[in-house]
């Protein structure tokens, strides 16, 4: 690792997180900025880890990773890793409530905080996107208006290097094989997608076609 050049240290981190929380949510039930910082220290390696593996300079410069509190998709990914560090870590509830709420409501993405994303993903202009609780691996790349969800309570596992492209989503009891990439508006459905493959289309009407790379946003 090369190390982190980030445009906030770690207590303005979490007192802007503090801040930003009491604003939106003024129930009476502020926030303490040092309750933050021990789970996020752990939130900001993992946020490190991940951006690591981003081929892009605004994420990583070519010696450092680089994290900007005021880029959209960066702090949306930085909430997600605070409010499950949290989470994982037990502090109250309310905190990871209003952490989702806080990240639904600055970039419109719906990422709970007992969802377990992958510890190399990347979210790009996610306005409208909705992961649920499906299982989830490494290299995984969302885009805006994608949906992982249920159906009858089932969810959907995906593999490595699994790529959803603007407005598609995965639903139910289907498994996406690695390197797999649905494309924009395609629809899958309690449908198995096997590896090195591109998905078009919706349970009623579909085509795949053969995948020989991977997608060049990341560093392997």
């Amino acid at each position: 690792m090369t190390g982190l050049t980030s445009s906030l240290q770690l207590e303005a981190l979490c007192a802007l997180a503090a801040r930003q929380i009491d604003h939106f949510f003024p129930d009476g039930e502020r926030v303490d900025p040092a309750s933050l910082l021990a789970s996020a220290r752990t939130a900001l390696q993992r946020l490190e880890h991940c951006f690591s593996k981003v081929n892009n300079r605004y994420f990583f410069d070519g010696s450092h990773v680089v994290f900007d509190h005021l880029h959209g998709d960066q702090y949306a990914m930085w909430l997600y890793f605070l409010s499950n560090q949290l989470h994982r870590d037990k502090a109250p509830e309310n905190w990871c409530k209003k952490l989702f709420l806080l990240n639904k409501a600055l970039h419109g993405c719906d990422i709970y905080f007992a969802v377990e994303l992958p510890s190399i993903f990347l979210l790009v202009h996610p306005l409208g996107t909705v992961l649920g609780r499906g299982q989830y691996d490494d290299y995984f790349l969302a885009y805006q208006r994608c949906g992982i969800g249920s159906n009858h309570d089932v969810y959907p596992k995906l593999g490595k290097h699994v790529s959803l492209r603007p407005g598609s989503a995965v639903l139910g009891a289907s498994t996406i094989g690695d390197n797999v990439t649905i494309a924009a508006e395609s629809l899958v459905l309690d449908k198995d997608i096997p590896a090195n493959t591109t998905y078009f289309g919706n349970p009623r009407d579909f085509s795949t076609r053969q995948r020989t790379t991977t997608e060049n946003i990341w560093r392997i």
